[in-house]
């Protein structure tokens, strides 16, 4: 790797201040993906400024239906908290899905929606739920924060320091995972809220995490696995790669929204 200075911010503001004192520096929560990069010499940021100590970007809260999860809280924690799945019990699963135990205990929920692999799991779940992202500047609807592959709404120097959303009526997540790196080859998560029904795909979209409008009709008429029989996916918008092509991944889409679809019951 290239040199680079490592810092442990104290607090929200300390890691602010230390971000805007190095233009080139950049922020770290588990490095699940920017400690890999930087051994292939992909990434060479002048700084570190590790989020790990931090208090208050840690731990969830839970206020009524409310769920506040903060964004350095690793994945491990999600799956194992008891309030949060008496609440959510799709999140919960979900997490405890991610990658291996290495994984699940380093990385964390506000690194993975920052980083917005087009095969991460938690994208599905923030947008599913209709979850809003807090930074250290304002606060971001799901809807708007997920812009395109590897790409998010944050403005250079913004950090994640939450996702909150109020706890759905039912929500369920499958995923076919790929094998070897367990990412999702294609992920969807669904959930019945207050406002209505809905429905995010990852894993499968070429422009990454997606909404899936005909799923959201068909489940808020009827919400069985079998009201989604008749809806098309079109392999048009889909990947192709190695693993899966289009209309693989579209049938793959189908598949996997029955399954969460049973999953929340």
């Amino acid at each position: 790797m290239y040199a680079t200075s490592y810092h442990r911010a104290s607090s929200v503001e300390d890691a602010v201040r230390l971000r805007a004192r190095n233009e080139e520096g950049r922020y770290l929560s588990g490095g699940m993906t920017l400690i890999s990069t930087m051994k292939q010499r992909l990434a060479a940021p002048s700084d570190l400024i590790d989020l790990r100590h931090i208090p208050a970007l840690r731990g969830i809260s839970i206020d009524g239906r409310k769920v506040t999860i903060g964004a350095a809280t690793p994945h491990a924690d999600v799956a194992a908290s008891r309030e949060l799945r008496a609440l959510c019990p799709a999140i919960c699963e979900l997490a405890g899905h991610i990658g291996d135990p290495h994984v699940r205990h380093m990385g964390t929920i506000g690194g993975s929606i920052a980083n917005n692999d087009p095969a991460a799991d938690y994208p599905a779940a923030v947008l599913g739920l209709g979850a809003t992202v807090a930074t250290d500047r304002r606060s971001i609807a799901a809807d708007a924060f997920f812009t395109g592959l590897f790409e998010i709404a944050l403005e250079e120097g913004e950090m994640v320091t939450a996702v909150t959303f109020e706890a759905p009526e039912k929500a369920g997540y499958a995923k076919f995972n790929n094998p070897a790196s367990r990412f999702a080859m294609t992920g969807v998560f669904v959930a019945k809220t207050a406002s209505g029904v809905r429905v995010a795909v990852t894993g499968a979209g070429s422009d990454g995490v997606f909404r899936h409008a005909g799923f959201e009709q068909a489940l808020a008429s009827n919400w069985s696995a079998d009201a989604l029989n008749g809806v098309s996916v079109d392999a048009s918008r889909l990947l192709s790669d190695l693993h899966a092509n289009a209309e693989y991944r579209a049938n793959l889409v189908k598949v996997m929204a029955k399954r969460a679809v049973a999953a929340a019951g």
